[in-house]
């Protein structure tokens, strides 16, 4: 074992609350077991695109509870030295809300209790409730922060730690890093989680937890949901939802009730949380067979539509019925169902958002990886457009810098959507309502999303999109995805699939206007575009790839796809052979 490991580890046991994780060190230290140990203690967890995530367990690089506590009190020392300046904000605490994932509800009681210790008003969840319902809280008790235990769609042995700041969008940098620090700090004092070194002149602030109403809450919520829908707009449609074992079946289905749609069918077999996520390998609707359940009871029941959130429900998946002799691309179930990427997607939704309002001050953003269409629906309704880095801390803060201008939509293609501007983040449960009124709207008129989308594809143009990906394991992962990254950096392709790169733009630098970050854009002209970073959230690569054709027309539009599909699969094939390559 390297020096000073054995003394970290005995520190790290003679803190920790958890004795399940002081057992899980206790034995491998008498094991002799320095790999596990290191994989346990080397790289600690740090905040990525969307906070802290990692496999449940013991050690400063996995979730556990003294990891929770430490990070909370970090948070609370933070909140305090924003004092005088967050003011009322500061005053009203902070929110407390958790999923149903292994420890999800230990870990917010852990939370609550430190942050509570160290003198700040906490309003808590009882109940497992969406993501979005906590990015909601915050702004509308006006607190100074919020913290959700979630790990969202990651494999069932995860769980997380995302904070939200007084705006209601995620922890920004560089406040991530502050945060870090100062959790850092109580740890290097020895002092109690929850004890704070408060500045001289702030005033104490009451502590106490509070059970939240989160009936109130709700209707809140969806008073302000029901504001996108056209009230006398059609309803009528057969729904099938799938919570994928999460907690939006605590919220969805309601949702859609209140919007004046009839009960949604469930997916028996997926309808109730359950940690294990025993019917899905992974539980995220990006991935194949992930809907498999859904689209079988779909076809089953002869529904029209499938909605899907992921285990916290800030994303949205959804699927409908392919017409009988039309093409199959992929995405198409053996039962003839047809699931929209998060690109197809976007576009019907922004479509929609685009042409049933009005104003110069609307604004609509997306992030570097996703599909540029958006760009374009946004030139042709008179829109202003952004592109932000990728995550939706950085979304939800399109506006700003912005005078005037207030955030209609933003997106990103792993099915992350913002319909409204009372969630300051993705909220897949808002999205879902607004799809339903969406195809419940074409259905009226004889017609689908699917014939939504062409429209949309015959006017701009085919912009196709694929991601390919890399995951990897052991505690050197990060390091080997960024010498990946690293070689597409250093020695950029000239050309990709038959087609010279017309740019390549090195985000570490920082480039138009946006901060730093590890990633690498090689643009083909108008042909298409290729995005390499690592994941923020999980040990992977990510490859991003779009082909865009010109505006076909409906009567070109078959073999402007057939286009764009020939050319996606060959930038896949060379993406894929040079990133594994060495």
């Amino acid at each position: 074992m390297r020096p000073g490991l054995v003394a970290e580890v005995e520190a790290w046991i003679a803190a920790d609350p958890d004795p399940s994780t002081r057992a899980e060190l206790s034995a491998l230290l008498a094991a002799g077991d320095a790999e596990a140990l290191e994989a346990r203690f080397a790289r600690p967890l740090e905040f990525g695109t969307a906070g802290l995530r990692g496999p449940v367990g013991a050690g400063p690089a996995r979730m556990g509870r003294l990891v929770v506590r430490r990070t909370t009190s970090g948070l609370a020392r933070w909140i305090c030295r924003q004092a005088p300046a967050a003011g009322a904000a500061g005053a009203a605490g902070v929110v407390v809300g958790h999923d149903a994932r292994r420890g999800s509800a230990t870990f917010a009681a852990d939370a609550a209790e430190v942050a509570a210790k160290a003198g700040l008003p906490v309003h808590a969840f009882q109940r497992a409730l969406p993501t979005p319902l906590t990015a909601f809280a915050v702004r509308h008790l006006g607190a100074a922060a919020g913290v959700m235990i979630t790990a969202s769609h990651n494999p069932a042995a995860d769980n997380g730690y995302k904070v939200y700041e007084a705006d209601g969008a995620q922890l920004l940098p560089p406040h991530d890093r502050e945060l870090a620090e100062a959790a850092a700090q109580a740890a290097a004092t020895g002092a109690a989680p929850g004890a704070v070194a408060r500045p001289g002149g702030v005033r104490r602030l009451h502590a106490a937890v509070e059970r939240l109403d989160e009936v109130a809450l709700v209707t809140a919520y969806s008073e302000r949901l029901l504001e996108l829908l056209d009230h006398d707009g059609p309803r009528e449609l057969r729904v099938v939802y799938t919570p994928l074992h999460g907690v939006g079946g605590a919220l969805a289905p309601a949702m859609l009730e209140a919007a004046g749609f009839a009960p949604p069918l469930a997916v028996p077999a997926q309808a109730e949380p359950d940690p294990d996520f025993p019917t899905v390998p992974f539980p995220n609707p990006e991935e194949p067979g992930a809907l498999d359940l859904a689209l079988a009871e779909a076809a089953a029941v002869d529904a029209d539509i499938v909605l899907a959130n992921d285990p916290d429900a800030d994303r949205l998946a959804v699927a409908v019925p392919a017409p009988p002799g039309t093409r199959r691309p992929p995405g198409t179930s053996a039962t003839g169902w047809r699931v929209l990427s998060g690109d197809e997607l976007r576009a019907v939704l922004a479509d929609y958002l685009l042409s049933t309002t009005e104003g110069g001050d609307r604004l609509v953003a997306t992030t570097i990886v996703s599909s540029s269409l958006l760009r374009d629906l946004a030139a042709e309704h008179g829109v202003d457009y952004a592109e932000t880095l990728t995550g939706f801390k950085w979304i939800a803060r399109a506006a700003a810098g912005r005078p005037g201008r207030r955030l209609l939509f933003g997106y990103e293609e792993a099915l992350g959507y913002a319909v409204s501007d009372a969630v300051a983040d993705k909220d897949g449960v808002s999205a879902a309502v607004l799809a339903a009124a969406m195809a419940a709207g074409a259905r009226a008129e004889g017609a689908s999303l699917l014939d939504r989308l062409d429209a949309i594809e015959a006017r701009l143009g085919v912009h196709a999109t694929a991601q390919w990906s890399l995951r990897l394991a052991g505690s050197d992962a990060g390091q080997r995805l960024a010498a990946v990254v690293g070689r597409w950096r250093a020695d950029p392709p000239g050309r990709l699939a038959g087609i010279e790169a017309s740019e390549v733009v090195d985000l570490a630098r920082g480039a138009r206007g946006l901060p730093p970050t590890d990633a690498v854009v090689i643009r083909l002209g108008d042909a298409g575009r290729v995005v390499i970073r690592p994941s923020g959230t999980e040990p992977k690569l990510k490859a991003y790839l779009e082909a865009t054709t010109p505006p076909p027309g409906s009567s070109g539009l078959a073999g402007a796809r057939a286009e764009a599909a020939a050319l996606l699969a060959a930038l896949e094939t060379e993406v894929a052979a040079r990133c594994r390559a060495g």
